[in-house]
C-alpha cells in the first residue's frame, strides 16, 4: 500500500511541477495484480481522500467566484492558469477513476458477456 501511495504522491507532484501524466492506476493495479481488497483499502485510504480535496479544490477553482474561498483558491492555485488547472484536474481523477474501475472489475462473480 505504501508503494502505491508514495507512486501516487510522486505522480501529483510531477503534474503539478512539470506538467508530466505519467502515471495510470489502473494499468498498475492491473500488472501487480492487485486483489479487490488492497484496492478498496486505497480508496478508503487518506491518499485518496487528499486527491478527492484537491479535485474538489481545482474544481472550485476553474468555476471561479468572489467570495474569501475563491480568493484563497486563487491565491493557492493562480500561478497555473485555468487550463492547465483543467489538465491537472482531469489527471488527478483519472488516478481515482482507474482505482474504481480496477475495484469494480474484481468483483467476485461471473463476468457479464459483452454483445
Amino acid at each position: 500500500m505504501e508503494e502505491l501511495e508514495g507512486m501516487i504522491e510522486r505522480a501529483v507532484d510531477i503534474a503539478f511541477k512539470d506538467d508530466k501524466f505519467y502515471f495510470k492506476c489502473y494499468n498498475y493495479l492491473k500488472d501487480s495484480k492487485a486483489t479487490r481488497a488492497f484496492t478498496r483499502k486505497f480508496i478508503d485510504s487518506q491518499t485518496a481522500g487528499g486527491l478527492a480535496l484537491t479535485i474538489s479544490d481545482l474544481d472550485a477553482y476553474i468555476k471561479g467566484g468572489s467570495d474569501p474561498e475563491h480568493q484563497m483558491l486563487r491565491e493557492a492555485y493562480g500561478y497555473l492558469g485555468k487550463p492547465r488547472a483543467r489538465k491537472i484536474r482531469k489527471y488527478l481523477y483519472s488516478i481515482l477513476e482507474g482505482a474504481w474501475m480496477y475495484e469494480k472489475e474484481r468483483k467476485p462473480g461471473r463476468k457479464k458477456r459483452s454483445k
